[in-house]
């Protein structure tokens, strides 16, 4: 069984703990999309993980991870994130692999990132700056040096040199700030390359050798499909496919070879960064979600915007990743909430909409139209079946089931390993 898991929102769903979850039934968990702008936290045995680049099957001995040519790679990130595991004790060695077509961020990938950002103003997006963007607007653009072309000297000093200088040039005459040596930076990146050596792998190959010899592979999203470059809310998105579709570009694998599409969603709604959010909380009602939900990114510390469930918003993630099947997660957060609200539409001025609008304008006018339920009011963290949530909790399950068209196959009731099950 192949299987894509998609975020379903704008991100931060819990993604990296169902993945935890399922790696367990599979062979291979491959990312196939964004950098280290994204990370997944699995807790296990009180053990905090935070994975910004390894793919979160690597808590697992027995499976083999791979970056796909679909995830633009930080070099140093990465290694700092090898040693930091190796050092809770993870294993990592050949069951790590990353895939030498992937492109990889430099220094003055990270600049361009924050002043272009610093230039916009108010109509900055809220990217990271970590230079994600600027990195696949270069492989776009065809000037971009992936990890092959690393381990080819003379490409990559003709490609290095290139890029230095038109980025130098960009930098002093444009916004008026000092470029980087050439020297510098081909130096730092040699070590790297030493480093990074025994990883690399023909990322497409591995996969589909793996198919053919009835292994199983899990494909890692890293964002959520309103995020994505082509769906999401543009321009407050990220700079790749973070939807379903992102899979099979950015690894190499058919799409013939993929058997389901499994979402995961937040029993209610966040976002980081700019842009609209239609069912945006109260200040009031914003602090104590994103307190008892610690809504705060797992890269870099800011705190998410939070929102009642948009059922508008899912259901066309559902469309959009042909999505089997939903795990939900943080259900336990909405446990003290009397009243609990799903969003059903929208309504822009007289007009009432149920599906999702693609205009930014409009978007930005939209007003939430409710549909009102009744909470549960009571600690659901140590339930460990279905059948056992109360009523109210089953109803609100079934009712964002209905209302976005894919059933729910797990929840999670809490952040450690052990608080979900399968339906």
């Amino acid at each position: 069984m192949n299987t894509i898991l998609v975020g379903t929102q704008w991100g931060d769903e819990g993604k990296g703990k169902i993945i935890d979850m399922i790696t367990q039934d599979v062979d291979f968990v491959v990312r196939y999309q964004g950098g280290n702008n994204a990370g997944h936290t699995v807790v296990v045995d009180d053990k905090q993980f935070i994975l910004h680049l390894v793919p979160s099957g690597i808590l697992h001995k027995d499976k083999i991870c791979v970056i796909g040519n679909g995830v633009v790679v930080d070099p140093e990130v990465l290694i700092d994130e090898i040693k930091g595991l190796r050092k809770k004790g993870i294993t990592i060695d050949s069951n790590l692999l990353i895939s030498d077509q992937a492109h990889l961020i430099f220094p003055y990938h990270r600049m361009m990132d924050k002043v272009r950002e610093a230039k916009k103003g108010k109509g900055k997006i809220g990217t990271t700056g970590r230079g994600i963007g600027p990195c696949y607007t270069d492989k776009a653009a065809r000037c971009g040096i992936r990890l092959a072309d690393l381990f080819n000297d003379a490409v990559f000093r003709e490609k290095l040199r290139e890029n230095i200088d038109e980025k130098n040039a960009i930098f002093e005459k444009i916004y008026n700030c000092e470029g980087f040596s050439f020297d510098q930076i081909y130096n730092q990146y040699k070590k790297y390359r030493a480093y990074l050596r025994k990883y690399l792998c023909n990322c497409s190959k591995v996969l589909n050798d793996g198919i053919a010899a009835g292994k199983s592979i899990l494909f890692e999203g890293a964002q959520g499909t309103f995020l994505d470059i082509d769906h999401g809310t543009y321009p407050f998105v990220t700079s790749s496919s973070a939807t379903a579709g992102g899979a099979v570009t950015g690894t190499g694998v058919g799409p013939k070879k993929i058997d389901k599409v499994l979402g995961v969603l937040k029993a209610y709604t966040t976002r980081v960064g700019e842009g609209p959010f239609p069912t945006e909380f109260s200040s009031r009602m914003m602090e104590k979600i994103r307190t008892k939900g610690k809504e705060f990114g797992a890269t870099t510390g800011r705190p998410r915007r939070c929102g009642w469930f948009d059922a508008v918003l899912v259901k066309h993630s559902v469309r959009l990743n042909s999505i089997d099947e939903f795990a939900v997660t943080k259900l336990d957060v909405l446990d003290e909430c009397k009243t609990i609200k799903i969003c059903v539409g929208y309504k822009i001025g007289r007009r009432f909409f149920t599906d999702f609008p693609s205009d930014i304008g409009s978007l930005w006018r939209c007003k939430p139209v409710y549909e009102e339920l009744p909470g549960w009011n009571e600690q659901i963290s140590r339930i460990i079946k279905y059948e056992n949530l109360p009523k109210n909790a089953l109803r609100y399950l079934d009712r964002i089931s209905q209302l976005t068209g894919a059933r729910i196959s797990i929840v999670s009731v809490g952040s450690e390993r052990k608080q979900a099950f399968k339906v």
